[in-house]
């Protein structure tokens, strides 16, 4: 059984999980060796070429919105200082209240 760990892989890791299904799938069809076998493998080859290109185009995708919310998020918190320690310290406070009144 998996960990909870594997849900953080890496996108390479990802494609060499879909790589490794591939070289199973082939031999599997490679103990029944046909014209119709040979025609599954090339198909299976194209969706994973296709898969691995949308999941590279949507890994770069959220790469460059989580910069530039992070760069908005620095710009403004050194913008406003005081503002973000007073926001983060009411934020701490009212967690600690939550969290309290559950353990009771």
């Amino acid at each position: 059984m998996k960990s909870s760990k594997d849900a953080s892989h890496t996108p390479n890791e990802l494609l060499g999980d879909l790589q490794a299904l591939v070289v199973e799938a082939e031999a599997m069809m490679a103990d029944s060796v046909s014209e119709h076998s040979s025609e599954a493998i090339e198909n299976l080859r194209a969706r994973f070429n296709a898969a691995q290109e949308r999941l590279s185009g949507l890994y770069e995708g959220a790469k460059k919105r989580v910069m530039a919310g992070a760069k908005c998020t620095d710009e403004t918190i050194r913008a406003n200082p005081y503002q973000s320690i007073a926001i983060a310290a009411g934020a701490g406070l009212l967690v600690g209240v939550l969290v309290g009144r559950r353990s009771k």
